[in-house]
């Protein structure tokens, strides 16, 4: 086996083609928001990518059949009022060296590149360590237009909100992306980072819906973003009462002082 395999699934044209990367990281704001989008646009499936940077590893699914893990790109259609087809980047994982980053994004964008790709967004969150009851979407950008046009859609951007620099993927396919005449966003959701956050993948999804006049139906990830919450108040609440004293603790302390 290569070490990067592409398997086409499908031959197209695309017209001005944008590409829409997003694959698991923090609070995995990226794979979840590349995933609603693929699903609400009803994207079909375009190449399979394979490789021995991923885990050894296969999934099994509920009737007990097996698929090797894998990344995969779907194409769309632009439909009024988009006017630009669409390349989206899911999958299981990123790469798990830094060569095997650096493998899988160039082979990924030698392919978009054939296909017309010029421009591109990466998804991703930004961990802030606590719960964020409303997320800003924080940017980076390969140009200055590219960080003005953005700001129109309420992105902000700021040297010290990333930390001086991009780790993993979102970074990655922005800078090599240079390399093949692309120009590029990375959107970063503020996020806990403590859960797969649906809020900030839907902060990020707003601003791509905005950027390239995407019609997109948010209903199902605000429900998934409501149960979320009800799963985190419930582990703050196991958490005071676990960290409350117990009567008898509370007694031994009065007899003590």
């Amino acid at each position: 086996m290569d070490d990067v395999l592409i398997r086409m699934l499908d031959k197209v044209e695309l017209t001005n083609p944008v590409l829409v990367e997003g694959l698991p990281g923090v609070g995995n704001v990226g794979k979840l928001a590349a995933d609603y989008l693929r699903d609400k646009l009803g994207a079909k499936p375009l190449a399979t990518i394979h490789s021995k940077f991923f885990p050894p590893q296969v999934y099994v699914n509920e009737e007990g059949i097996i698929r090797l893990v894998s990344n995969d790109l779907s194409y769309w259609r632009a439909k009024p009022p988009a006017t630009r087809d669409l390349l989206i980047l899911g999958g299981d994982y990123q790469g798990i060296t830094p060569e095997g980053q650096y493998e899988l994004t160039e082979r990924t964008l030698e392919l978009c590149h054939r296909l017309g790709v010029r421009e591109l967004y990466t998804l991703a969150g930004f961990a802030q360590g606590h719960v964020v009851e409303v997320p800003r979407v924080l940017g980076a950008a390969t140009s200055t237009r590219g960080v003005e046009a953005m700001k129109k859609h309420g992105v902000v951007f700021s040297r010290n909100d990333p930390g001086g620099g991009l780790i993993g993927a979102s970074g990655l396919f922005l800078g090599l992306g240079r390399t093949f005449g692309m120009e590029g966003v990375c959107l970063m959701g503020e996020t806990s980072g403590y859960f797969v956050d649906p809020r900030s993948a839907e902060a990020v999804l707003q601003v791509i819906g905005k950027a390239l006049n995407l019609d997109i139906d948010f209903s199902d990830l605000e429900a998934k973003a409501k149960e979320i919450d009800r799963i985190a108040q419930k582990i703050h609440e196991t958490e005071q009462r676990l960290n409350e004293p117990t009567s008898q603790s509370r007694e031994d302390l009065g007899y003590i002082g």
